[in-house]
Parts: structure tokens; C-alpha cells; sequence
């Protein structure tokens, strides 16, 4: 592929217009946003730096990596989706990965992507979960997204859907909302520098979120899932 067009194509499946179900979960920013008079004080900037560093980097990122390296292996892709399962402590949490993931699998079986529709009907057979995960480090491998330019991808897509759920909770405006985004920028690109080893460990330590996410299911109406 010339280097122009894969550029292009890295674009495309970077444009939050790309139908892969995401706006429906913020990772818990509606909820720990809403439970300040029980956590304390919500911060934007602390809530992005830490989803970004502690559960992006050291999770996700290492998920992207690892299922991309694993290409075309279905049955390895199952185990590292299991993984991540079992790693995942929130439901919710699990639970929206897993959605997410099927969306995108099933907008990219409908393109024409390979490998998209053997992976579909793996998760729809119970053979794998299908989180978001493994399923844009099986996709972005199989587009020929370089493995570095996946791995952006997937730090920009992660802080870009913060700052749009924030616009939609009314917590910044679209510009505040810009500016968070331009200063986590060199976050996401530093942390995405430090190397993964394709046994690396999964971790993430969001307990506040992830509190707060469990007591989302009590608070009334919601705009997003978690």
C-alpha cells in the first residue's frame, strides 16, 4: 500500500463518524461526575490524565499491540480476549468493551474487512468475547495500519470520546473540550513510546471510576451505559 493511502486509510478508522457504537459509554465520566457529593470533587483533566495512564496505557494499548502482532490467529485471539475478561474487574465495564467490540466487528464485516466476519461468528458462537480491544488490533492488522500508527489510533480514539461525552454532559464547551485534548495529546504520545512485550501483563487501576460506575445503576436517568 502506498504510504499515502495507508495514511488516508488510518483516517478513516480514526474518524469518530467511523459506526462502532462507542458514544454510548463514557468509562464512568457520567458517573463519577455525578457522585461528588460521595467521591469528592470531579476533576476533567485528572479524570482524563488517569484514564489515559492508567487504564489506556497499561491495558488497552497493550491489548491493541498484542492482538495485532497475533494477526490472523482466531483461536489466539479468543485466549487474549479472555484475558481481558478476566482482567476487567467492572462489569459494566466488560460489558461495554464487549458491545463496542461486536459493533465494530460487525460495521467492518459489512465493509468487506477480512478476517471481520470469521472473528463475528466466533463471538456470536461463544467461541470468543469480542472486546474492542481484539478486535481493532485484528482489524487495523488486517487494513495494514502500521502497529505504531494502531496504537496512536487507539490513544486518540480513547481521550477523544472523553472529551465528546464531557460536551454531551454538558461539563466543557467544544472548545474547553479541544483544549483538553490538545494537552493530553503528548500523554498518549509518550506513553504510547514505552515498549510491550507480546506476554506483557494487562493492568489497570481506575478505582474511582470504577466505583463510581457501580453506583451508576442508582442514579436515575443516564445518558450513557457506564
Amino acid at each position: 500500500m502506498r504510504a499515502r493511502d495507508k495514511i488516508l486509510r488510518t483516517f478513516q478508522h480514526a474518524d469518530a463518524q467511523f459506526p462502532s457504537g462507542a458514544f454510548a459509554f463514557s468509562q464512568g465520566l457520567e458517573a463519577l461526575s455525578q457522585q461528588q457529593d460521595r467521591l469528592g470533587k470531579f476533576d476533567l483533566w485528572n479524570f482524563l490524565h488517569a484514564q489515559i495512564v492508567h487504564r489506556w496505557a497499561s491495558s488497552e494499548r497493550v491489548v491493541i499491540a498484542r492482538a495485532y502482532r497475533l494477526g490472523s490467529d482466531l483461536d489466539a485471539l479468543a485466549e487474549l480476549d479472555a484475558e481481558v475478561e478476566a482482567s476487567t474487574i467492572s462489569e459494566p465495564l466488560r460489558i461495554g468493551s464487549r458491545r463496542n467490540g461486536m459493533g465494530l466487528l460487525t460495521s467492518h464485516e459489512r465493509i468487506g474487512t477480512p478476517h471481520a466476519s470469521a472473528y463475528r461468528s466466533m463471538v456470536r458462537d461463544g467461541k470468543a468475547l469480542g472486546h474492542i480491544a481484539v478486535a481493532q488490533g485484528l482489524l487495523w492488522n488486517a487494513l495494514e495500519i502500521d502497529e505504531d500508527d494502531a496504537v496512536l489510533m487507539s490513544g486518540y480514539q480513547s481521550a477523544a470520546s472523553l472529551t465528546t461525552a464531557a460536551i454531551r454532559l454538558g461539563l466543557v464547551g467544544a472548545i474547553d473540550a479541544q483544549a483538553y485534548l490538545a494537552k493530553i495529546l503528548p500523554v498518549i504520545t509518550e506513553e504510547s513510546c514505552s515498549p510491550i512485550s507480546d506476554n506483557e501483563p494487562l493492568r489497570a487501576f481506575i478505582p474511582l471510576s470504577e466505583i463510581a460506575i457501580s453506583l451508576h445503576g442508582a442514579t436515575g436517568q443516564r445518558l450513557f451505559s457506564n
